[in-house]
């Protein structure tokens, strides 16, 4: 079970890789918009997320069940916002920064909680 749980944090950290390095490539950009990377790469992190979680808990192990439900929102409405505006030829400054925002955050409080 450690090895599945391992190889899904593994799948995670890919996740945000995407989602990040996604949003990263756009920076300079004058239009920006919800690539590939990004969509899959949220994605990637709320499935995997819940994936880890029901391993975590099946091995009996302790969980901080409201930094679980802190993280899954942040990262379920990133998810949406991607998912939502993955047709849009041009986001709104104020969307794409707040998505690279939120997904900051949800790296925040994996590290520091």
């Amino acid at each position: 079970m450690e090895t599945l749980r391992d190889a899904l944090l593994f799948v995670h950290l890919i996740g945000f890789g995407a989602l990040f390095g996604g949003a990263f490539v756009q920076f300079r950009d004058e239009m920006r918009v919800v690539n590939a990377a990004m969509l899959y790469g949220a994605l990637t992190q709320v499935l995997s997320g819940i994936l880890s979680v029901g391993v975590i808990e099946g091995n009996d192990e302790e969980i901080n069940h409201t930094k679980i439900a802190v993280k899954f929102s942040i990262g379920l409405v990133v998810a949406l916002l991607c998912w939502v505006n993955r047709r849009k030829l041009d986001l709104p400054h104020g969307l794409f920064w707040g998505i690279l925002a939120l997904t900051v955050t949800n790296v925040g409080l994996a590290v520091f909680w």
